[in-house]
C-alpha cells in the first residue's frame, strides 16, 4: 500500500479540468488524506494547456512531489508535457478519443479509455472528467460512494437525475479500466487515512477568512491574478457581517478607497499582484505620511510588467520595501503555509492600528493559489488591537479653538489617534510635511522631528512580532543553512531531509518578517553555518541581498535561484545544494 501519492490532470483550459481535480481532491480530504495540490493554467479564459497536480499522503505535505505516479490525459500535449514526471511504475490513463500514444524513453504504463464516448453514451460528453474520477478510483483502489457526498453539493441544485447521471459516469470509469487491467493494479492502493475532517483551502482563502476574523469590514479592489480570489470570496461573506466590497475601476482607486475607510475608522484592506501595487506607491506614501493605518496583500505573480501573470515569482520583494519615494515606516509580513496566512492576515491589521502605518501582507502564487489541506483554525487565539483610538470621554477640552495635536511627538512615535467627529479631536490631514496639529510646515526643525517620530514606530517591531523568523534548528553547527521565504518552505523542508541522509548537517530558516528585518534574531545563526544557501523564485537573489545589507556574511552566502514560472520542488533544492558543495558556484534554473 502507498502511503503518498502524486496524482495530475491535464487538457486544455474550458473542458473541465479544475473541477476534475476538485471533486478527485475534496472527497480524498474527507476521508482524512493530507492533500497539497498545484496548478499550471493559462493566462487567457479559454483554450491553452492546464494540469492540476495533487500530491495525496497519510502524513502533513507542504510541497508539490517531484514525481508523478497517474497521469490523467484529455489530450495528448498533457501526455507530451508531462510523462516526463512519471516515475519507472507510473501510468497514464488518456481519453482514446485522441488515439494517445507514448513518447519515446516513458516506461509508464499507457491505458486508453474512451471517456468522451462514455459519457456521451450516458447523456453528454461534459461528464468525461467524471469518467476520468472513476478510472483513477479503480487505480488506487477506492471506494466510489466516497464522491457521492461531493457531487451531490455540486450538482444537487440541478437536479437529483444530474446527480445520478454524475455518479454513473463515475461508476462507469470505474468498472471500465478494472475490465481493461484485469483488476486491482499491484502497488497503486492507497493505505487508510486517518478519517479526520480538516479544511481544504488555497492560501487566498486563508487570507480572507483572517480579514474576516480580523474585524475588516470593507475591501476596495480591481481583479487581478493571483489576487483575485480574495475579493471574490468576501463578496460572498462581508454582507453575512454587514460589510461590503467595491470592485474600483483600477487600484489607485482601490487602495485611496481602503485609505479613506481605514481614516473612518472601518478596518479596511485591498490585495493586488505587482503591477497593481506599483499603482499603488504614491497612496501607500500617503498612508504613511498621514499615519493612516493600512493593509495591503500582495500576491507576487511573474514580471516584469505583464510578464507571467499565471506563474510562480517572488520578485517583489525589494518593491514593497523600497518602492515609495521618500521614507515612512512600513511592515512587510510573509507567511509560509495557509495557516500562517490566516494568522497573519489577522496580525496585520491588528499592527496596522497599532503603528498607523502601512503593512503588506506578502504572498505569492504558489501560496495564493496552491490548495492544501489545513488544520482548524483556533478562534479562541484571535485577539483585536487598536493601538492608541482614542474615544470623546478620552479627549479634554480644546483651549482657545486649538487642533488636537493628531501628530503629537512621543516617545515611542505613536500618536494618539481619533476618528472623525470624536469630539474635541478636529485636527488637519494632509499628504504634505505637517505639524503635531496636522497644519503644513515646511520648517526645517518641524520635519526633522516629524519625521524622527515616524521612524521611530519601526524601532520595537520584531520583537511584536509573533515569530519573526521560522526556526528548524537541529545542529549546534550546521554544515548549511537553508534560508527562504513565502512557499519555498515545504521544498526546503523536504530537501533538508535528503540532505540529512546524505550527511549533511542542514539547518533551516524561513523569514516571516521581511521589514523591519530581524537581523538579531537571524545574526547567530548564520554566524554559526559554514555555509548559507537563500532559496528563492527570482533572477537576482534579493532576498540574499537583504541578508548582506542587514546583517553581512556575502562571503558565506550562495543562491539558489529559479525564475522559469515554476515553483521549487524538492529535488531542486537538494540537487542545487549538492552541487554547491561540489563547485560552490551560485545556481541558477
Amino acid at each position: 500500500m502507498k502511503n503518498q501519492l502524486s496524482w495530475k490532470v491535464g487538457g486544455q483550459q474550458g473542458e473541465g479540468i479544475d473541477s476534475t481535480g476538485e471533486i478527485f481532491a475534496i472527497a480524498l480530504n474527507r476521508m482524512g488524506y493530507y492533500l497539497y495540490s498545484y496548478r499550471h493554467f493559462s493566462s487567457r479564459i479559454k483554450g491553452g494547456h492546464t494540469n492540476n497536480k495533487i500530491r495525496v499522503s497519510t502524513s502533513e505535505v507542504r510541497s508539490i512531489s517531484d514525481d508523478l505516479d497517474l497521469l490523467i490525459a484529455f489530450d495528448q500535449e498533457t501526455i507530451d508535457v508531462n510523462a516526463h514526471e512519471l516515475n519507472g511504475n507510473g501510468v497514464i490513463i488518456a481519453d482514446a478519443k485522441f488515439k494517445p500514444r507514448k513518447p519515446e524513453g516513458i516506461a509508464a504504463q499507457l491505458f486508453s479509455v474512451p471517456f468522451t464516448e462514455i459519457a456521451a453514451e450516458l447523456g453528454t460528453s461534459l461528464m468525461k472528467n467524471m469518467v476520468a474520477i472513476g478510472a483513477s478510483s479503480a487505480v488506487l483502489g477506492l471506494d466510489i460512494t466516497i464522491y457521492k457526498e461531493v457531487v451531490e453539493e455540486i450538482f444537487m441544485k440541478k437536479g437529483l437525475q444530474i446527480v445520478e447521471k454524475n455518479m454513473d459516469a463515475i461508476r462507469a470509469g470505474y468498472e471500465f479500466f478494472n475490465k481493461q487491467a484485469g483488476g486491482q493494479m499491484e502497488n497503486f492502493e492507497l493505505a487508510k487515512a486517518d478519517g479526520k475532517r480538516r479544511m481544504f483551502m488555497i492560501g487566498n482563502d486563508a487570507i480572507a477568512l483572517g480579514a474576516l476574523a480580523a474585524g475588516s469590514r470593507f475591501m476596495a479592489a480591481y481583479p487581478i491574478t493571483p489576487a483575485s480570489e480574495i475579493m471574490e470570496f468576501l463578496i460572498k461573506k462581508l454582507p453575512e457581517v454587514g460589510g461590503t466590497v467595491i470592485q474600483t475601476e483600477d487600484e489607485i482607486a482601490a487602495v485611496t478607497m481602503a485609505i479613506g475607510a481605514n481614516y473612518a475608522g472601518t478596518r479596511s484592506f485591498t490585495a493586488s499582484a505587482g503591477p497593481g501595487l506599483s499603482l499603488m506607491m504614491e497612496a501607500i506614501g500617503l498612508s504613511g505620511m498621514t499615519e493612516t493605518p493600512l493593509v495591503i496583500v500582495d500576491t507576487q505573480r511573474g514580471g516584469p510588467s505583464t510578464g507571467l501573470p499565471t506563474k510562480q515569482e517572488q520578485s517583489d520583494l525589494m518593491q514593497m520595501i523600497y518602492g515609495t519615494h521618500g521614507e515612512i515606516p512600513k511592515i512587510v509580513m510573509a507567511p509560509s503555509t495557509a495557516e500562517e496566512a490566516f494568522y497573519d492576515a489577522i496580525q496585520a491589521f491588528n499592527l496596522a492600528e497599532e503603528y498607523q502605518c502601512p503593512v503588506i501582507l506578502l504572498s505569492d502564487l504558489q501560496l495564493s493559489l496552491g490548495k492544501q489541506t489545513v488544520e482548524p483554525f483556533e478562534y479562541n487565539k484571535i485577539n483585536i488591537q487598536r493601538g492608541k483610538l482614542i474615544k470623546d470621554e478620552q479627549l479634554p477640552e480644546l483651549e482657545n479653538k486649538d487642533y488636537f495635536k493628531r501628530y503629537e511627538l512621543t516617545e515611542d512615535g505613536i500618536s494618539p489617534r481619533v476618528l472623525p467627529g470624536t469630539k474635541n479631536g478636529i485636527h488637519h490631514v494632509t499628504g504634505v510635511e505637517h505639524d503635531e496639529t496636522g497644519k503644513p510646515s515646511e520648517a526645517a526643525s518641524n520635519r526633522k522631528l516629524q519625521m524622527e517620530k515616524r521612524l521611530r514606530k519601526l524601532n520595537n517591531i520584531v520583537e511584536r512580532f509573533d515569530k519573526p523568523v521560522h526556526f528548524t534548528l537541529l545542529h549546534d553547527e550546521a554544515d548549511v543553512l537553508l534560508i527562504g521565504f513565502n512557499s519555498t518552505r515545504g521544498a526546503i523542508e523536504e530537501a533538508m531531509d535528503r540532505l540529512q541522509e546524505d550527511g549533511i548537517k542542514a539547518n533551516h530558516a524561513h523569514i516571516r518578517l521581511l521589514h523591519p528585518f530581524p537581523a538579531n534574531e537571524l545574526k547567530p545563526i548564520i554566524d554559526q553555518a559554514k555555509k548559507i544557501v537563500v532559496v528563492e523564485n527570482n533572477a537576482t537573489g534579493q532576498l540574499a541581498n537583504l541578508i548582506k545589507m542587514n546583517i553581512g556574511a556575502a562571503e558565506k552566502i550562495q543562491s539558489v535561484l529559479k525564475y522559469d514560472g515554476n515553483p521549487f520542488l524538492p529535488n531542486d533544492v537538494y540537487t542545487k545544494v549538492k552541487e554547491l558543495f561540489l563547485v560552490g558556484n551560485l545556481q541558477r534554473f
